[in-house]
């Protein structure tokens, strides 16, 4: 009895071990031989930006900025005019349409510096040969950071 208690912990010892050189067989084989994890080494084909430096680095900002203020005060002086002779429910109705407005003026001018920053990432992951980009935000280690390269090319430096 105590002979057939070694043996089966010897087959299943085996069985064990067996089974990890599988999976870790099956996982080399899925990387395609090698084990490229986010390592922060330049040979690594995932790259990290920091999205939201690289907005507020972009040269037409300001200008986007300037005219949404432009359409916050056209739009309080339009409220303030119109508004004048309406009863409260009318003028909530009212600044709901202004604040929609307002948002969809606001997506309409940054739409552009997105497809922008979208088109730099991509011109600066292809140059490096980096196939996949993540936000910085998402990554806890590793990956090439590609935030500097991105920032000079949409600001042409």
């Amino acid at each position: 009895m105590l002979k057939n208690k070694k043996m089966v912990r010897l087959v299943s010892l085996g069985v064990a071990i067996l089974f990890l050189i599988g999976v870790a067989g099956i996982a080399l084989t899925q990387s395609g031989g090698k084990m490229a994890l986010a390592s922060g080494n330049p040979s690594s084909n995932i790259g990290v930006v920091n999205s939201n430096l690289v907005f507020q680095q972009h040269p037409d900002l300001a200008k986007i900025d300037q005219q949404m203020q432009d359409e916050v005060a056209q739009a309080k002086k339009d409220f303030d005019e119109k508004s004048a002779t309406m009863n409260d429910k009318e003028k909530q109705d009212y600044y709901s349409q202004t604040q929609q407005r307002l948002q969809l003026k606001q997506q309409e001018l940054i739409a552009p510096v997105r497809t922008q920053i979208d088109n730099a990432i991509k011109a600066v992951a292809d140059t490096k040969g980096i196939t996949i980009v993540l936000d910085k935000s998402t990554v806890v280690f590793g990956g090439q950071d590609l935030t500097d390269d991105v920032i000079k090319k949409i600001s042409g430096k």
